[in-house]
């Protein structure tokens, strides 16, 4: 990484580390405890960025898996797998921030909701697509697979965020187009949306950075053996 590259990949950092503790400063402090379900709503301002940056970075597996068919350029191919890396571990959170909330607002930690259950075969999905990417050992087959699993496993995502339009379910609607937020709420989750998504770039500049050096390493033993 030269100066430039560095001082950008710093500044971002330090935009999200300023983010990051005046998102938890707002859950914590600034933001009134809601008068029906209590201080476990504050789960709301972690879950809903958790399940934004869920769909952000399988949306970029999608497209990078589409332009890595289109000109099989590997960089696409190693950013598709970082997004999917940090994807898998926000969902993950979803999930677990998910049952926390329900067991306290439906007395039981799991339910097989239509949104609930249709955010678990994602999960599912993109476990199965690292899988495909540790357990695959040809460059370009792995590649293509992931790739081809990438797209497929992104029809769910819409799956996910109209559930409880497209079916009954007891998950909660859009209450934040529905106007069931005071100011400070709405102004609460933004500033945690923004900064889980800058959070999300910075994991993902770090975790492509990481995998081409591997590729670069890998690449000087395959000369030096040759």
């Amino acid at each position: 990484m030269d100066a430039k590259g560095a001082l950008k990949h710093y500044a971002l950092v330090g935009l999200g580390f300023a983010l990051m503790v005046a998102a938890l400063y707002m859950v914590f402090i600034y933001v009134p405890t809601d008068k029906n379900t209590g201080a476990v709503q504050r789960i709301f301002y972690f879950h809903v960025p958790l399940a934004w940056i869920g769909f952000l970075a399988f949306f970029v597996v999608f497209v990078c898996s589409i332009l890595y068919l289109t000109k099989r350029d590997v960089r696409w191919d190693t950013i598709a797998s970082a997004s999917a890396e940090v994807g898998v571990v926000f969902t993950s959170l979803v999930l677990i921030t998910g049952s926390v909330w329900a067991k306290a607002a439906w007395g039981i930690w799991w339910t097989w909701d239509a949104r609930l259950t249709a955010t678990l075969v994602l999960w599912f999905t993109y476990v199965a697509y690292l899988l495909v990417r540790h357990y695959v050992t040809e460059d370009s087959q792995r590649a293509r697979l992931s790739a081809v699993l990438g797209i497929v496993g992104f029809i769910d995502v819409p799956v996910v965020a109209l559930a409880v339009m497209l079916w009954r379910t007891q998950h909660p609607g859009a209450i934040i187009f529905e106007g069931g937020l005071v100011p400070s709420m709405l102004f609460t989750l933004i500033v945690c949306i923004v900064a889980f998504t800058v959070l999300y770039f910075v994991l993902v500049a770090q975790s492509t950075r990481l995998k081409n050096m591997e590729a670069d390493i890998r690449n000087i033993k395959d000369i030096r053996m040759d």
